[in-house]
């Protein structure tokens, strides 16, 4: 699949992640980040930062407006979607885009630009990068045949899984 140059930005939708970022913060939920997601033309989902009320360092606003996205739409997968967000997703972030299979994602400040301003999501970036027991928090693959065996009878009941990419996205 080639990369399709998408000019549907409509500069509403970002207003309102910004107006959402400011409630994050101001309110004192969370850092000053929001986002909202788009179906033909409507907001289908919408969510701010909320790391501090919810005590959970995943609240990222796009991972709460992923969530309310998915639940009003009733689907996992988010394909005919908009992404509009305030800051260029961090990692986690960037991996629920691509579980959830968005259409496109617009940003208003870059990652250098968050940086410039204390959030440096950087070096988790640079981590992924090393190989997993050389990261600052190591991890190690312990082979175990009780997990394996659990894989392989969820794969022999032909149950749906949620692969963003069935395909390689080059395709």
């Amino acid at each position: 699949m080639a990369h399709i140059i998408n000019d549907n930005y409509e500069e509403r939708f970002m207003q309102r992640a910004i107006e959402l970022s400011e409630i994050a913060y101001k309110s004192g939920k969370g850092l000053p980040i929001g986002c909202v997601i788009v179906k033909e033309g409507e907001i289908v989902g919408e969510g701010h930062n909320e790391i501090f009320c919810r005590t959970n360092p995943t609240s990222h606003g796009e991972m709460v407006a992923i969530e309310n996205a998915c639940k009003n739409i009733g689907d996992l997968q988010l394909t005919e979607c908009e992404m509009y967000t305030t800051l260029e997703p961090c990692p986690m972030c960037l991996g629920a885009i691509y579980w959830a299979k968005l259409k496109v994602v617009y940003f208003a400040n870059t990652n250098k630009d968050a940086a410039e301003v204390g959030f440096d999501d950087s070096f988790i970036f640079n981590e992924f990068a090393k190989a997993p027991e050389k990261r600052l928090i190591a991890m190690y693959s312990k082979n175990n045949p009780a997990a394996m065996k659990v894989l392989k009878d969820w794969q022999t009941e032909n149950l749906p899984a949620s692969q963003p990419w069935t395909n390689s996205p080059e395709q």
